[in-house]
């Protein structure tokens, strides 16, 4: 919990007695919104009797005391922090970096330090030009912190516009691609096969995103190609796959919730593997440990090109499967032969590469 001025009581009275945590506080405390206490709460800032209540949906009872730790104001200027950072290529333009699980790129609420803007105001010092008026790294892609992997970050203001506008236009014109490896539950039913399905945030949880159809919702599509399959016993159909995922759009969550859709979620994936947490116990010994060892999504960007902002040069990265993950494909493929005409696994991700400029 970050340190905070004293904090503020509220004590439920008989006529709030069940009404959502969030909810209660909002109308104790009227000066903070709904969904910022909803925020303070999961990020372990609302304590009852000294323990720290997470879920901002629970429903309070008459008598109870809760006590709000309130932050005090971030900076609106991230500062430089010496964070380790594995480069992959630099100039004065961008840098690419291979970002480890577990670090957040952006601060945000419940990240205000400690995170890839940071580090990267800490590395580049004052070869960073002013976007936006201010000295930070221009931020035009993001990976979620518990997948690996290659990003691209501009250093310029005209670096910034150059990538974003590359981005923005999904790599359809050649200039942009992503690939990911991914280990899912199962087979896809194809060997390749493509995943059409937009994408937008869930009404009751604003934190997942899921498949639908109306207004609010974003294209969405995913191309796959299963690299090896990692049979439960001979003849058995696959329990896992290494899959490569190459990215036509580029929206929150995506290859997370289009792998879960079509009914094969990530290895590791607490939100939207869920389902498939008993699929463990199938997975022989050395397989089990490894994944709970990984403890994150199986998820890592292994190859990223584009066209340099500004000088037009195409450039092309490639990150090999970092040991977390090499450890659970090793483990899978000493507990079981892979399956009959299983592609090996290759750094540039298959057929699932698609040419460049």
């Amino acid at each position: 919990m970050t340190e905070s001025e004293a904090p503020r009581q509220a004590v439920v009275t008989a006529d709030e007695v069940g009404q959502r945590l969030d909810r209660f506080l909002a109308g104790a405390l009227a000066d903070l919104s709904r969904s910022r206490l909803a925020e303070l709460a999961r990020t372990g800032c609302v304590l009852r009797a000294g323990e720290k209540i997470v879920d901002p949906s629970v429903r309070v009872k008459q008598g109870e005391c809760y006590d709000v730790h309130v932050p005090p104001a971030a900076p609106a200027v991230p500062i430089g922090e010496d964070i380790p950072l594995t480069i992959v290529y630099e100039d004065d333009q961008l840098v690419v970096v291979d970002k480890p699980a577990g670090l957040v790129v952006h601060p945000a609420a419940g990240h205000a330090a400690g995170t890839l803007v940071n580090a990267l105001i800490a590395h580049c010092g004052a070869s960073l030009s002013g976007i936006g008026g201010v000295r930070r790294p221009g931020i035009v892609h993001r990976l979620d912190k518990d997948t690996s992997g290659l990003l691209v970050v501009a250093k310029t203001d005209a670096a910034h516009q150059g990538l974003s506008e590359q981005f923005k236009s999904h790599g359809r014109d050649g200039r942009l691609e992503r690939v990911y490896l991914a280990l899912v539950w199962g087979a896809p039913p194809r060997h390749k096969g493509t995943i059409d399905a937009p994408l937008g945030r869930k009404p009751a949880d604003r934190t997942r995103m899921a498949v639908g159809r109306g207004a609010g919702l974003r294209e969405a599509v995913t191309h796959y190609e299963v690299l090896e399959a990692f049979p439960a016993g001979s003849g058995a159909a696959a329990l896992v796959t290494l899959v490569a995922c190459r990215l036509e759009t580029g929206r929150t969550h995506q290859i997370r919730v289009h792998m879960a859709h079509i009914g094969h979620p990530l290895l590791g994936d607490a939100v939207y593997g869920s389902g498939f947490a008993t699929r463990v116990s199938k997975l022989p010994a050395a397989a089990r440990a490894a994944l709970e060892a990984l403890g994150r999504q199986a998820l890592h960007a292994t190859r990223l090109g584009f066209e340099h902002p500004t000088s037009g040069r195409a450039l092309d990265f490639e990150s090999p499967l970092p040991q977390d993950m090499a450890c659970v494909v090793t483990a899978l493929r000493q507990g079981w032969a892979p399956a009959p005409g299983a592609r090996a696994l290759t750094g540039r991700g298959g057929a699932a590469k698609k040419g460049r400029r």
